[in-house]
């Protein structure tokens, strides 16, 4: 499915508006520091930009990922608030991941079709689960799991843990990105089984030299 419907035609409008919001926030928020402080502001910035740029997408693409993040959020929200509650967005070189718990299959369904009118999207991955329920009660025990395993991949020497992204649901992990080779991401995919309360893991991640994403690099 690769059609683009008016949520396309919005996404520019949408991002500059959150752009604005974004900086004026920043704005406020360093204009209110000052002498160290304001310095460690700018700093940690700058570290951030930093840290984007030795991913493997490099600067420009985890900036295009954040734009497609903010984008499908934000018509999300404006669809229904409670479906962006119960999901999460994870997006890599285009490639998007959705996770969560949505309370009906057609709830489940327009997520799907929002993330997919986001521009630059080139695939959608639906791992949403449908319970009437709604969200999990195992909430803080998941981020548990994705910030443990998060930290154990940036501590790896063997491992580029900035190329991971990581969720997880009712004990499942769910893993993006793009692993420099196989010996790399058996190493991650073992870590992710290993941790207390871990039930599945569910692999979404790229070789480095996956055709893929040489075929998108060569239409950028």
């Amino acid at each position: 499915m690769t059609g683009r419907g008016p949520c396309a035609r919005a996404d520019f409008r949408v991002f500059r508006r959150l752009r604005r919001a974004a900086c004026l926030a920043l704005i406020l928020g360093v204009g209110g520091l000052t002498g160290g402080c304001a310095t460690s502001a700018v700093v940690g910035i700058g570290a951030s930009g930093a840290v984007a740029a030795s991913e493997e997408r490099g600067l420009g693409g985890a900036l295009r990922d954040k734009r497609i993040k903010a984008v499908i959020n934000y018509h999300l929200l404006d669809v229904d608030p409670q479906l962006l509650r119960g999901l999460s967005t994870a997006v890599y070189e285009g490639r998007v991941l959705l996770t969560g718990i949505a309370a009906t299959t057609a709830k489940r369904d327009a997520a799907v079709r929002i993330a997919w009118q986001a521009e630059g999207v080139k695939e959608v991955i639906n791992e949403i689960i449908v319970d009437a329920k709604g969200v999990s009660g195992s909430f803080a025990r998941d981020t548990w799991i994705s910030a443990k395993l998060r930290a154990k991949l940036l501590f790896e020497t063997d491992i580029v843990g900035i190329n991971y992204s990581i969720d997880t649901v009712r004990g499942t992990v769910h893993l993006l990105g793009v692993a420099q080779d196989r010996a790399e991401l058996d190493l991650v995919l073992i870590y992710a089984r290993n941790l207390s309360h871990v039930r599945n893991v569910v692999n979404h991640v790229i070789l480095k030299t996956d055709p893929r994403r040489q075929a998108n690099q060569a239409k950028k």
